[in-house]
């Protein structure tokens, strides 16, 4: 591995740390360490993970590993006939075994399984290579309500909390390598539904769904949900082209920690929804998602 120059990195300033994740990023197929990144910051192993840990959420090995679990599903999508021994030796692993072991965790499906027509776009955000405080995405309230009849969505769901929302995309992963199937509605518009949730708890229950006839039988695994017919506040979220997950995460602390208390309008018993259109290419800079909160006219 490459000895740093004094001047790669900044003595001080509050950078260091954008500048330390950019140049992991760079060096992933390097027998990376702890002492090592440490190094990089002037700092004791201890004290870096502290700060490490403080800034990102997560220990730095945790944010290595993820980050090359994430290059590997990419490679997975895009290149079906690499070999899984070779991207568990690019991962640091020592084995396959120990490589699939970590992948399934991380994503919810095999490796062997995922190249098989599942989306690594949606996982990028698990581990994103930026700090959550860089994050900047644009939220407006549309003009108006919207008032919806009622639909049906099927697709995976799962209960989450917040030691466990992260793995959110694992859903879309798996919804996308299913698609189309029988009974789905016309059209690639997608939804990605909360209903039953516990605000005392924090709990909720999260679906990446599409529309489908009532009476459709969708595929094993799949949960199906009535969604009543509701009018709706449409709050607009314009993308930047980064990592899609902590952008919807810092869009829905600002609707629901500023934008619907300051609208005065009161939140009905529904579930509510992100709506992202048929076209929706969630890297594309200017990307939109559209989020529907059911409220009482």
């Amino acid at each position: 591995m490459s000895q740093h120059h004094p001047s790669q990195l900044r003595p001080t300033g509050p950078d260091r740390l954008a500048d330390l994740l950019s140049w992991i990023e760079d060096n992933l197929d390097q027998p990376l360490t702890l002492d090592s990144i440490a190094g990089r910051m002037a700092l004791s192993p201890y004290h870096f993970s502290r700060l490490f840990a403080a800034r990102m959420g997560r220990g730095v090995m945790a944010h290595v590993r993820g980050r090359r679990l994430v290059r590997a599903a990419q490679r997975l999508a895009s290149d079906p006939d690499v070999r899984l021994i070779d991207l568990a030796f690019d991962c640091g692993f020592d084995s396959q075994e120990a490589f699939t072991r970590a992948f399934g965790r991380l994503f919810g499906v095999a490796p062997g399984r995922f190249r098989k027509g599942f989306a690594a776009t949606p996982l990028e955000g698990q581990y994103p290579m930026s700090m959550p405080e860089t994050v900047d995405v644009g939220v407006v309230q549309l003009p108006g309500l919207v008032s919806l009849d009622a639909f049906t969505v099927a697709g995976p769901s799962r209960r989450f909390d917040g030691a466990t929302k992260a793995a959110i995309p694992q859903l879309w992963s798996v919804l996308i390598g299913a698609l189309p199937f029988a009974g789905q509605e016309p059209g690639w518009a997608t939804y990605g539904v909360v209903w039953a949730a516990d605000r005392a708890e924090g709990s909720f229950d999260y679906m990446a769904g599409v529309r489908v006839a009532p009476d459709a039988t969708p595929p094993a695994g799949f949960t199906t949900l009535r969604i009543p017919a509701a009018t709706y506040a449409v709050f607009r979220i314009t993308l930047n082209g980064g990592p899609l997950h902590p952008q919807v995460k810092a869009a829905m602390a600002r609707i629901w920690g500023e934008l619907i208390p300051a609208s005065g309008l009161a939140v009905a018993d529904s579930p509510d929804f992100e709506l992202y259109d048929g076209e929706f290419a969630p890297t594309r800079p200017g990307a939109t998602i559209d989020f529907h909160v059911p409220v009482t006219p």
